[in-house]
């Protein structure tokens, strides 16, 4: 038995070598692979009428009885030839009237649906620009653009840039609407104002027009241990207040003055986009419910998302647009465990920033 329990410990111990040592083999790989090229990848479509028809289906088949459903089947082809039939006519008075459009399926008015989970980074911003740009290849002024939207906010460069991919769609006189089912926070606001109309839950948590930074500082500990930490920087104001350093007065002073200069930024930007906004009495920092920001003009609509989208099956063709990057197996192993850790750190950054909403 003492046998089986050293050689296990040495297997245990040889395994965890291998894989720790595939990791960073990974890793590098990895690297050096995005170094060089940027990432493939392709669109998905799926479209939303056929899963709600499906959907609907399937409930019928357990609900209703064997001859309710051959009525409904006599019913539906019925209706089917009914809607060719017309079809038809339609198609012979436009040639006969030689209209160019082409068919009433090219008339009927499509819905694009992409989602946007956002973290600190906005990360997800990769994706929404190859998106957008498929939709606008081929998107008339007379359909519309749906963005499902989460996001308690980030980095300000990084939803200045997911902000301006929305403001493409509105730039081309196509219409925009944002949904928001739990949190537009932030970040997660500058983009939401920018669509034509903003659909909250009654409790989905919107607002926070404000700017936040934050950091430690270690030089009294590092002074308590004889560590010395010495920066070096070209320009008066290159570093203002650091980790390790002594932070001064005039670095504090110049780094609440950027703050404040970003937060006015973040104001004039709201106000561009939502003119019908009170900006200076809702850009406290503060957040409101779907049902109060509806009060604060934040919000045009008090909805879900998934009512705002079935709202819209019998009159539109609704799809759901999707990115996904093709990756090799040496990137999707490496960048995987780079992910993992990232996500760790983004996941904790991000239920520090919500912890101010709950």
């Amino acid at each position: 038995m003492e046998f089986l329990y050293e050689y296990g410990l040495f297997f245990a111990k040889a395994v965890t070598f291998v894989i720790s040592i595939a990791i960073i083999i990974a890793l590098i790989l990895s690297a050096g692979q995005k170094t060089h090229r940027e990432s493939s990848g392709s669109i998905d479509i799926i479209k939303i009428n056929d899963r709600y028809d499906e959907m609907r289906d399937q409930i019928k088949s357990v609900v209703y009885s064997s001859e309710k459903l051959k009525e409904e089947v006599k019913a539906n082809k019925k209706q089917q030839k009914l809607d060719k039939k017309q079809d038809k006519k339609q198609k012979r008075l436009k040639d006969k009237s030689n209209d160019d459009v082409q068919s009433t399926d090219d008339d009927k008015k499509r819905v694009y649906i992409v989602d946007f989970d956002g973290d600190i980074k906005a990360s997800a911003v990769d994706s929404l620009r190859e998106e957008i740009t498929a939709i606008l290849s081929i998107a008339k002024i007379t359909d519309e653009v749906v963005v499902r939207l989460e996001s308690a906010g980030g980095m300000v460069h990084s939803y200045g840039l997911a902000s301006s991919q929305l403001a493409r769609i509105k730039e081309s006189n196509i219409p925009l609407t944002v949904c928001v089912d739990k949190v537009a926070a932030s970040g997660g606001y500058m983009m939401a104002c920018v669509a034509n109309t903003i659909c909250a839950a009654p409790f989905a948590i919107i607002g926070s027009i404000g700017v936040v930074a934050q950091l430690p500082n270690f030089h009294r500990l590092l002074k308590k241990n004889d560590v010395d930490f010495e920066l070096f920087t070209a320009g008066e104001y290159k570093r203002t207040v650091t980790m390790f350093g002594e932070n001064t007065d005039k670095g504090r002073e110049k780094f609440t003055d950027d703050l404040e200069t970003t937060h006015d930024l973040f104001k004039d930007f709201v106000r561009d986009q939502r003119p019908i906004v009170n900006v200076d009495e809702v850009a406290t920092g503060e957040i409101w419910f779907g049902s109060q920001a509806k009060t604060q003009l934040l919000v045009d609509q008090l909805t879900t998302s998934d009512d705002y989208i079935v709202s819209q099956v019998a009159s539109a063709d609704i799809f759901h647009v999707m990115f996904a990057t093709k990756k090799s197996m040496a990137e999707r192993f490496g960048v995987n465990v780079q992910l993992a850790i990232e996500s760790s750190v983004s996941r904790l950054f991000s239920k520090l920033n919500m912890s101010r909403f709950m």
